[in-house]
């Protein structure tokens, strides 16, 4: 028979330990419910109540608060049914039955809401995924960073100008460029809402009009192509793709309204919160007539996304990114920690929703062979589906040694994205999207490329007010390059 146990008697420090650890898991236990219970309560102006990283400081709060009235007041520029068409075109592309092509301005301008602006950027990006469409067989869904994309951070709230130090250009809807307009304006918020209107009514206009209809096919002069062997390499696409065109004419299979007209969407980095809480509207579908989840949506964008430098997991923008139906981006740079991910993850996305949340990664090209393994292995961890995007444009900006201007070398760019395609092969993962800092305008601030512009050539048309960007011709260039690496790819399957 086995020997009854024996209790020894506590002392009294033992006993008080002993109270002690019941009382902090008693307080623990608390801290989780709280904390619950916190979560569980999101509102649209719930990150108030957190820390903020690249606030703006407005002298004028009386029209601070009257300029949000006023964009409280005005009509949505997205619909929640849009945004949960997006949502759905996303979860493919987190299944990797898709490809996602994201581009535009560093920073948008007022100035940029012009016809002949608004069609070459969104020319350029039709043709694009036209070539990856070609290399990937697969469908491309198309975010402009654009319609929206006006402020920017900065990694200091001010600068030297002609030896002076005055506050940092914040983008339009914030100040001016111009020394003598550095002070925020709240006005510039409203210019903001109606900028982005038009823009988005034009391009909705265009579209419906027939201007991505593939029949009728842009400018693909390759005259700036200095290697013959690129150059053959070009050519041979698009003869590929004119050939597929018209035989689907010839065959009568091209009435497909999908060749006559595309989905288009809008994002830009949610940053300024005042001005994404203003367009915060909680909207429920109608049985019968459009569908969709029921909730808070951003209705200024489609698709809106976290900065590098502000998402802090206790912050204020992870606060209002974890309530909003939108799907979302994230940018992850170098110091982004890789026991971070589950944690943030968990905020944003608690459903694991295939497609909520895409993870835009950009390191360098210096920088991503020694970090993106560990982030694909720490995300993988936490079970969360994401959608992997290469953004190889932050990562690679230096200065010319010619003007002391900023610039990105074209090589240095599609180095990155080829180091992440590999990476991402090597996991097991799905590189399903790029994200492109770009311009329709034959601009000079990126150098390399198959027109072979160097650190001499940028005077010819620096335009750009804060990063460099690519133009028309090098991001067709990217677009070659991928659709050839997935072609090629297909062609050792087959």
């Amino acid at each position: 028979m086995a020997s009854p146990p024996i209790h020894l008697p506590l002392s009294e420090a033992a006993r008080g330990a002993a109270i002690l650890r019941t009382s902090s898991l008693t307080e623990a236990l608390k801290s989780q419910a709280a904390a619950a219970k916190t979560a569980a309560e999101w509102t649209p102006s719930s990150w108030q109540s957190k820390p903020i990283k690249q606030d703006v400081a407005y002298p004028d709060r009386a029209a601070f608060e009257k300029t949000l009235a006023k964009l409280e007041s005005l009509p949505m520029i997205v619909h929640p049914t849009e945004i949960n068409k997006l949502r759905s075109s996303l979860k493919a592309v987190c299944e990797g039955k898709a490809f996602l092509l994201q581009g535009g301005d560093c920073a948008e301008l007022f100035d940029y809401c012009t016809e002949s602006q608004i069609d070459a950027k969104i020319a350029l990006l039709l043709q694009m995924s036209l070539v990856l469409i070609h290399g990937l067989r697969l469908p491309v869904v198309r975010i402009g960073r654009i319609a929206g994309q006006f402020a920017k951070p900065r990694s200091s709230p001010t600068e030297i100008v002609d030896g002076k130090e005055i506050p940092s250009f914040r983008g339009d809807n914030i100040n001016g460029f111009d020394p003598s307009e550095r002070t925020p304006e709240p006005a510039r918020l409203v210019q903001a809402y109606f900028h982005s209107s038009t823009t988005l009514n034009y391009i909705r206009t265009q579209l419906s009009a027939g201007y991505a209809d593939l029949h009728h096919p842009f400018n693909w002069s390759l005259s700036h192509v200095q290697d013959s062997e690129v150059k053959a390499k070009y050519l041979k696409t698009v003869e590929a793709l004119t050939e597929s065109l018209s035989f689907m004419k010839t065959i009568g299979a091209d009435t497909s309204s999908s060749l006559r007209g595309v989905d288009f969407y809008t994002s830009h980095e949610g940053l300024i919160l005042e001005y994404e809480q203003s367009f915060t509207r909680k909207w429920k579908p109608t049985p019968g007539v459009n569908g969709g989840k029921e909730g808070w949506y951003n209705t200024s964008a489609h698709f809106i996304w976290i900065g590098d430098r502000t998402r802090q997991l206790d912050g204020a923008h992870v606060e209002y990114f974890r309530g909003i139906e939108n799907p979302i981006g994230i940018k992850v740079g170098p110091s982004f920690k890789e026991e971070e991910f589950g944690s943030l993850l968990d905020i944003v996305n608690p459903s694991r929703e295939p497609g909520k949340v895409t993870l835009i990664t950009r390191y360098g090209c210096e920088k991503i062979e020694k970090i993106l393994p560990g982030h694909i292995d720490a995300v993988v961890k936490t079970g969360h589906p994401v959608i992997w995007q290469c953004d190889p444009m932050h990562g690679n900006t230096r200065s010319s040694p010619e003007s002391g201007v900023k610039t990105r070398q074209y090589s240095s760019i599609m180095s990155e994205i080829l180091s992440a395609l590999k990476i991402h092969k090597e996991k097991g993962t799905w590189l399903g999207g790029i994200h492109l800092e770009l311009t329709g305008d034959a601009v000079t601030e990126c150098v390399g490329g198959s027109e072979g512009l160097t650190d001499k050539d940028l005077s010819l048309n620096y335009q750009t007010y804060c990063d460099p960007r690519l133009n028309g011709k090098q991001a067709l260039d990217v677009a070659f390059t991928i659709s050839d690496y997935y072609r090629e790819a297909n062609n050792r399957k087959a």
